[in-house]
């Protein structure tokens, strides 16, 4: 279809497709779970896209048969070194979909759907935790983001250990007491964190429930257990770090760079917890400008799509204000 872009924004977690239009009109749009080449293969990845797209285009009754658009804007977790990039541009390519193709990783759609212009530094924290940058002279920085063995601390499903960690040496006595160990026990609906324990590990409970105690961790710290507030405060230190260590690299200090905040667990944290990051980040940049993504980030990638189609700064707007959250 001439004059649309396929825009694909692809977490760990979930995948959302954006069919728009040159004028930034979304024509149609689907949601589904996350389908990262590391974790189902780069065939599986591209098979369960197409799906996913083919719903988009149905949800606004556009032919399913391709080509999709003029171009796709795919950005997904995962394509964390060129080599992999290469390996889902290749897929994509064979299938057709469009005439032109772009391909990244997803903390650039998260700071091209934040930012004015598509500079300044971003940092995603869902399940993961990733950090991007790009200057305005060009230059760009960004991190693996392949959990601790590339240095990461962080993201939702660390963060949820980590408060089940404090949970259960607060029960057994290895460590201070907390108001997390009756609060991770109630989430998890046993008598005991033992009862917990024994249920992980004979994989009747579902390891990825700890991801859920993320936003547990936050409430436990907002009412002023000092166990939780701790490792907040290290989850805030080591945001402002991704963030200083961006802005050193693209010698954006002294400038005015914009840090967009997005990922499941940084939207969701209180005001308190930004106004924490901002302060950290202030320290090194005096005069960034911090805030939380207003849009999903797959409005970052129909973004690049329509920058890719030289559409009008008016057409971006639209965009961007009819994907506002409420």
């Amino acid at each position: 279809m001439s004059d649309t872009v396929v825009a694909i924004d692809g977490g760990n977690s979930k995948t959302e497709v954006l069919v728009v239009s040159r004028d930034g009109v979304v024509l149609g749009a689907s949601r589904g779970p996350g389908v990262s080449p590391q974790r189902v293969g780069v065939d599986g990845c591209v098979a369960a896209l197409e799906e996913f797209v083919r719903e988009a285009l149905r949800s606004g009754g556009l032919p399913t048969d391709p080509p999709f658009a003029v171009h796709t804007s795919a950005y997904l977790a995962g394509l964390d070194f060129p080599r992999e990039e290469e390996a889902l541009r290749q897929a994509l390519s064979a299938r057709g979909w469009s005439s032109t193709l772009d391909v990244g990783n997803d903390v650039l759609a998260l700071l091209r759907a934040g930012s004015s212009d598509g500079t300044g530094v971003a940092v995603v924290c869902g399940a993961g935790i990733n950090g991007a940058g790009f200057a305005p002279d060009g230059r760009s920085y960004r991190f693996p983001a392949l959990g601790k063995v590339s240095g990461d601390w962080g993201g939702g499903y660390r963060l949820g250990e980590e408060a089940l960690w404090w949970a259960v040496r607060a029960e057994d006595g290895r460590g201070p007491k907390t108001a997390l160990e009756s609060a991770v026990a109630e989430y998890f609906d046993a008598a005991t964190l033992l009862d917990v324990v024994q249920g992980l590990h004979f994989e009747e409970i579902d390891t990825a429930s700890i991801h859920g105690l993320c936003p547990l961790l936050f409430e436990v710290a907002a009412a002023g257990d000092e166990v939780a507030q701790d490792v907040v405060t290290r989850f805030t230190e080591e945001v402002s770090l991704l963030v200083a260590a961006i802005m050193r690299r693209l010698d954006l200090t002294t400038a005015a760079p914009e840090v967009i905040l997005g990922g499941g667990v940084l939207t969701g944290v209180g005001a308190s917890v930004i106004a924490d990051i901002e302060r950290r980040c202030l320290k090194v940049a005096p005069r960034a400008r911090v805030r939380v993504v207003e849009v999903n980030p797959v409005v970052g990638a129909a973004l690049f799509g329509l920058d890719k189609l030289g559409a009008s700064a008016a057409a971006k707007a639209a965009l961007k204000a009819a994907t506002q959250r409420v």
